[in-house]
């Protein structure tokens, strides 16, 4: 618990008369979340990380005592739990968000030096991790002895694609299109369609998923999930209980199911696929995202300047 002291409400922060003086409990239930569940795609992300790391420890405060200092302390108590200093961004963002959209709606007045938004906490380099060739058979061949019945085919198709997991969790067979060899993706993370080329062996996985299905008598119409869970009739909510089991089984507890896109971009540009390709395959929306796979370029940036090499070369002699 936050053992910081209350600031006196009489302070510089001008309140309007007509405004409540609203705890951040009262603040998230009856105004912040109503309005992230009619905006957001993913607003459950910000019930859990409230109710979780904000409800107890802040939720008494009203709005205009959410000070900096009360904040910082908040942020400390979180680094001292060994909490990951991204998922503590994650945290300070919601926190930003809700103060900011406070302000807007007129439950804070005015400006305070003392109730500025939090600033992330640094967390060096992007880290990625990379299967290889070897990693990549191993953790398959763990994927197959797997009881779940879709892990190794959903495990598979992600190496493949490059998809997201939650693209791949929601697809639906209407998504795909055998002829055009494609797989259209109705929301992406950016909100916006994507799709997504499909390859001889990605169609071939899919063909062996609706095979799957049937053995286990489960429909495959077209609004039906490609992979349906035997037991809901719908979309697995998530595969991590089998993943885990697979992963440590294949001795790579390191991996998470989203490094199988690193992989995946990492196989395309060490085969000599440019970055706007890679960026294309992804469904990046902006270079600056697939610039991150710019340190898998070295040897073929020295194979391609030999390519000038070789003409200038060929003019001195």
């Amino acid at each position: 618990m936050i053992s910081f002291f209350r600031q006196s409400k009489t302070t510089d922060l001008q309140r309007s008369s007509t405004a409540p003086l609203l705890t951040l409990n009262a603040f998230f239930d009856q105004h912040y979340f109503p309005h992230a569940k009619a905006t957001k795609r993913l607003s459950y992300h910000d019930w859990s990380i409230y109710n979780t790391h904000m409800r107890e420890q802040l939720g008494s405060y009203t709005l205009d005592e959410l000070t900096n200092p009360v904040l910082d302390v908040w942020v400390r108590e979180q680094v001292v739990k060994g909490y990951k200093r991204s998922t503590i961004n994650k945290h300070i963002h919601l926190v930003n968000r809700m103060l900011n959209l406070a302000r807007h709606w007129g439950h804070i007045m005015g400006y305070s030096k003392q109730q500025q938004n939090l600033k992330k906490l640094a967390t060096g380099d992007y880290t990625q991790r990379f299967l290889s060739e070897t990693e990549i058979e191993g953790l398959l061949k763990a994927c197959r002895a797997n009881s779940n019945p879709f892990l190794y085919l959903f495990v598979q198709l992600l190496l493949l694609t490059g998809a997201r997991k939650g693209e791949a969790r929601c697809m639906r067979w209407r998504d795909v299109d055998t002829v055009k060899r494609i797989w259209t993706v109705p929301r992406s993370k950016n909100g916006r369609s994507r799709r997504i080329v499909l390859s001889s062996a990605a169609l071939s996985t899919l063909d062996s998923t609706r095979t799957q299905a049937l053995h286990l008598g489960l429909p495959t119409k077209p609004d039906n999930y490609v992979f349906t869970n035997p037991k809901t009739l719908t979309a697995y909510h998530s595969f991590y209980a089998a993943w885990f089991v697979a992963r440590d089984r294949a001795d790579l507890s390191d991996v998470r199911i989203h490094d199988l896109r690193h992989t995946y971009a990492s196989m395309l540009i060490n085969s000599g696929v440019s970055l706007y390709e890679v960026q294309t395959l992804l469904g990046h929306s902006s270079m600056q995202m697939t610039q991150r796979y710019a340190h898998l370029e070295p040897n073929l940036l020295h194979q391609r300047t030999e390519i000038v090499s070789k003409t200038i070369s060929s003019l001195s002699i």
